[in-house]
C-alpha cells in the first residue's frame, strides 16, 4: 500500500505520482475505473494528451504546457503500473530502457566520440543507431516497424524517410509537385466515375503525396494542418460576431455575405 504521507506531500514530485496511480490501480481500495483500464482502453487518452501538449506549445501557453506535460506523464505512469500488475515492467524499467537508449545514440556526449559535427551528420548518425538497433531486434524490412498508431499523416511521413534512406524519393520538391497535378487529374476522374473505392483511394494518394511534398519542405504536415484549423477557426468565429452584432447567426445568412466576411477577417489579420 503507497503511503499516505507521500500521496499527500504536495512536494512529492514523481514519486509520488507514482505512488498515487498505485493507490488507484489497487484491486482492494482503488478506483474501479482506474482498475478496469489496460493498454488498449488507454492507448486513445495517451495520443489525446501527446496532441494537447502541442497545442499548448503552439499557443505558446507555458502554463497550460506545465499542465498538459503533466498529463502525458500520468499516462506513462498508468500504462507503467498496468505493465507493473500483469508482471511484465515498472516504471523503473521504464525510465532505465530510454536512459540506455539516449546514452547509446549520443556516442559524441557520452562516449568517445567528437562533438564537431554538424546537426545533419549527427542525425545521420542517429538514424544508423536506430537502423543497427532494429536489425538487432530482427526487424530486415525498411519500413518495418512504424507503428500503426501514429497519426496518419505523420506516419505517412515516417514511411517516406525511411524509403528515401534507401533512395526511393525523389531529387527535389518539383517532383512532388507535378506528383501531386497527376493525383489531381486522377482525383477527378475518380469523382466522375463516382466509384466510391476508387474517390477514396485516389484521395488517400493525394494526401499521401502531400504529405510527401511537406517532407521536401522540411514541414511537418500535422503541425501545418492543425495551423490551418486554427486559422479557420478564427475566421470563421470573425463571421459569427460579425453577424450577432446584427442579431444574426450563420443559418440566417448566406454563403455571399459569409464569403465577404470571411474576406473581411483576412484582412483584418493582415492588419
Amino acid at each position: 500500500m503507497a503511503d499516505d504521507a507521500l500521496i499527500h506531500d504536495p512536494d512529492g514530485g514523481l514519486p509520488r505520482l507514482i505512488a498515487i496511480m498505485a493507490r488507484l490501480r489497487d484491486p482492494d481500495t482503488g478506483c474501479p475505473w482506474d482498475i478496469e483500464q489496460d493498454f488498449a482502453s488507454i492507448a486513445p487518452y495517451t495520443i489525446e494528451e501527446a496532441f494537447e501538449v502541442a497545442d499548448a506549445i503552439e499557443r505558446a501557453d507555458w502554463q497550460e504546457l506545465r499542465s498538459e506535460l503533466g498529463d502525458l506523464l500520468l499516462q506513462a505512469v498508468f500504462h507503467a503500473q498496468i505493465a507493473q500488475d500483469k508482471g511484465l515492467f515498472d516504471i523503473a524499467d521504464v525510465a532505465n530502457a530510454i536512459s540506455d537508449k539516449m546514452v547509446a545514440r549520443h556516442p559524441h556526449v557520452f562516449g568517445g566520440e567528437s562533438r564537431e559535427k554538424s546537426a545533419e551528420q549527427q542525425t545521420r548518425d542517429w538514424e544508423a543507431v536506430k537502423a543497427a538497433e532494429r536489425a538487432g531486434q530482427g526487424q530486415r524490412g525498411t519500413l518495418e516497424g512504424v507503428a500503426l498508431g501514429l497519426p496518419a499523416l505523420l506516419r505517412a511521413v515516417k514511411l517516406q524517410k525511411r524509403a528515401a534512406r534507401v533512395g526511393f524519393d525523389w531529387p527535389d520538391s518539383s517532383h512532388v509537385l507535378n506528383k501531386i497535378r497527376e493525383e489531381v487529374e486522377e482525383l477527378h476522374e475518380a469523382a466522375a466515375e463516382g466509384e466510391a473505392d476508387r474517390v477514396e483511394d485516389e484521395f488517400g494518394d493525394l494526401l499521401f503525396v502531400m504529405a510527401n511534398l511537406a517532407r521536401h519542405m522540411k514541414l511537418c504536415p500535422e503541425a501545418a494542418l492543425r495551423r490551418a484549423n486554427a486559422k479557420f477557426t478564427r475566421r470563421f468565429e470573425f463571421i459569427e460576431a460579425r453577424l450577432a452584432e446584427k442579431g444574426r447567426r450563420p443559418e440566417d445568412s448566406d454563403l455571399a455575405e459569409m464569403d465577404a466576411l470571411w474576406n473581411a477577417a483576412k484582412l483584418e489579420e493582415r492588419r
